[in-house]
């Protein structure tokens, strides 16, 4: 190449190489070499030659200009300049990825279960929350629509249906396996065209939230009865010896403990000895369980036309419900800080006033809290006001963990044994080696986890003695069988189990039917369902 032309090309601010007719660079200027490493991009530049070619160099595109040097044969230059479009949409699709990301972080470890459905019903996608408040893998109801799982017993009404048809969040409640209550919050999402293409259904468990104690189920009586009875650990007969002082005396309890350690039946306890279970009503909501949009509704109720939805008649809230009994309210700490000014007030001046209502009308009601957060903790960091905390720990009760708690551990597990033997039919009991365990076992769950190993030992187990190889896999020790024969067993078993599930399938229109024919639960019809792909 010609030398004027060479020096013509080192004085322009664009990166500029000239390569031979082998494509090796022969040189370059100080913008190129102040840019590029002359190997890597050497090796980028040997590609398959086009008329404007790009280039990838330290995560950002460049294009190339190729012009033939009529001095000098076979030789090129090449102006290299940014592609800044390129580049920031690249930005933007790594911004979006990283989004993505932790939405889906975010709805994965939702604790409420989330469904997405496309605008024919269809399931498209479900969080891991769905199998705790089912007992049914998710996989289940990937690719179902909602009719079908009505058919199936699942669902009593679509709130897609409603959704579709009203273009605006629809909020439905239904019943659920157990008793429970489930409430779902459907929201439309539209296209650009304005029609909605998905439905976000926002599924939570919010059994024991608006219902007086009195209409709860057969399982709450039960804990009465055990808490009222079994009582033979030194920590917990001093609690019943203070709940025996404090009964009628007119002042907040705040119960605090580990998750399952029954903080509820401390307070229906204290209710039940006191003279307020004469006049009026226990009235228990959980502050972490119901959305915060209809929490304040639900504790203070609504006058006719308060908002969208509302019903025409009113309604009265929790605190009117229990006006000369007691309200419990649980998780106290998850109260939202704009409800817990409202609360003081209620404590202070003794009334209260409805959504969209004039006047304020007096209540007579007793509250107890109970919560498993560290209060004090949360007052120090702003999260939980301070005078509401000192109001409502007038008298302070502390559960300790079942743990802790040894001596009563065998006779809560005998409790619930006699409860399941009589709920199932069944007459099994535990041995030796199995009432141990119990008792040396750490319940990190408590109370709760207890009565749930009991309940799936009474199920499952064929045998009417229950003992240590018949504890599920996460309670046994670590050993593995070194025999095949344990194999050829499981396979007969499911065998016939595939086989008697096929002929049910074939008699019973629905998962509850057959849950009914076979003594079982419909949860968990649906898993064997699922997994033999029946």
């Amino acid at each position: 190449m010609a030398y004027v032309k060479r020096e013509y090309t080192r004085t322009l601010e664009l990166p500029i190489a000239i390569t031979d007719y082998n494509g090796k660079i022969v040189d370059y200027n100080e913008a190129f070499d102040a840019m590029f490493n002359l190997t890597d991009i050497e090796k980028k530049m040997t590609s398959p030659r086009n008329q404007s070619p790009h280039i990838e160099y330290k995560n950002k595109l460049y294009r190339i200009i190729e012009q033939d040097c009529a001095d000098d044969q076979g030789y090129k230059m090449h102006i290299i300049y940014e592609d800044p479009e390129f580049n920031e949409l690249q930005k933007e699709v790594k911004h979006l990825t990283k989004v993505n990301k932790e939405l889906n972080y975010i709805i994965e470890n939702s604790y409420d279960g989330i469904s997405v459905q496309d605008e024919k019903g269809v399931t498209v996608r479900l969080n891991s929350s769905i199998e705790r408040l089912t007992g049914i893998p998710r996989d289940y109801f990937l690719g179902k629509s909602e009719d079908k799982l009505m058919t199936r017993g699942f669902l009593q009404e679509s709130v897609t249906s409603k959704v579709l048809e009203s273009k605006e969040s629809v909020t439905v409640y239904q019943g659920g396996v157990d008793n429970k209550q489930i409430v779902m919050t459907g929201a439309p999402l539209f296209n650009e065209n304005n029609e909605i293409e998905k439905v976000i259904i926002n599924i939570r468990d919010v059994t024991e939230l608006v219902l007086p104690q009195e209409l709860k189920s057969d399982e709450s009586e039960h804990h009465q009865k055990r808490h009222d009875v079994i009582c033979e650990d030194k920590k917990m007969i001093e609690i019943y010896n203070v709940i025996e002082r404090i009964a009628n005396v007119e002042a907040s309890v705040l119960i605090s403990g580990e998750t399952g350690v029954g903080k509820d039946i401390i307070a229906k306890e204290i209710f039940n000895k006191s003279e307020r279970q004469k006049m009026g009503q226990f009235v228990k909501i959980n502050c972490g369980a119901i959305p915060t949009d209809l929490l304040e509704s639900e504790l203070f109720g609504y006058e006719s036309g308060a908002f969208s939805g509302a019903n025409r008649s009113g309604k009265p809230g929790l605190f009117e419900l229990a006006n000369k009994g007691m309200v419990f309210l649980d998780e106290i700490g998850e109260l939202p800080l704009k409800l817990q000014v409202k609360l003081l007030q209620v404590i202070q001046d003794k009334e209260i006033r409805r959504i969209g209502a004039t006047k304020t009308q007096d209540i007579d009601t007793r509250i107890i809290a109970a919560t498993n957060r560290d209060l004090k903790e949360m007052v120090r960091h702003g999260e939980f006001r301070e005078d509401l905390f000192y109001r409502l720990n007038v008298l302070p009760i502390h559960v300790p963990p079942l743990r802790d708690r040894k001596e009563d551990i065998l006779p809560i597990a005998h409790f619930y044994l006699q409860t399941f033997n009589k709920k199932y039919n069944v007459n099994k009991w535990m041995s030796n080696d199995l009432q141990d365990f119990i008792k040396r076992y750490e319940w990190t769950g408590n109370i709760r986890e207890l009565a749930n190993l009991i309940q799936r030992l009474v199920i499952i187990m064929p045998t009417n003695e229950l003992s240590i190889p018949d504890l599920p896999e996460e309670y046994q020790p670590s050993f593995h069988l070194e025999t095949g024969n344990s194999n050829l067993l499981k396979k007969a078993a499911e065998k016939a189990e595939k086989d008697l599930l096929q002929s049910a399938v074939s008699h019973y229109k629905t998962t509850h039917q057959i849950a009914e024919a076979l003594n079982s639960s419909q949860a968990t019809i649906a898993r064997k369902l699922n997994k033999y792909n029946l």
